[in-house]
């Protein structure tokens, strides 16, 4: 069973985020509300994916990344960032931190879905 963790302040979206990846075969959900909350999560469990919103209360989504591809615990583990920034150079920025994808919301169920099967590996 492979690990994603959604990091995602709003439960709405978590929850839509969730939905979409619990249609992924062989896929479990860990569901967190927060940067820090995945701080805490990320030594708890080996995750297959990170996806993470950039805007949220404590620490934000770049911060998380940064901290993410600086931990060699997770250098490897993909990164996917769905944020309602939709510049050009905020998702360069994301992609230069280390994202490994960038979707911006509002999205398509089957873009996500495409996204995580890719980074998955997973992709038909």
């Amino acid at each position: 069973m492979r690990k994603v963790l959604v990091v995602e302040d709003s439960s709405a979206m978590r929850g839509l985020i969730a939905s979409i990846v619990d249609q992924v075969d062989d896929c479990e959900v860990v569901e967190v509300a927060g940067g820090f909350d995945a701080l805490r999560q990320l030594p708890r469990e080996r995750f297959a994916l990170i996806i993470t919103d950039i805007n949220m209360p404590d620490i934000n989504g770049l911060e998380l990344l940064s901290f993410i591809r600086k931990n060699p615990n997770y250098t490897q583990t993909p990164v996917l960032i769905v944020s309602t920034e939709s510049s050009e150079r905020d998702r360069a920025k994301g992609l230069a931190l280390g994202a490994n994808a960038y979707i911006t919301k509002p999205f398509i169920p089957d873009d996500l879905k495409a996204a995580v099967l890719r980074l998955l590996g997973s992709a038909t």
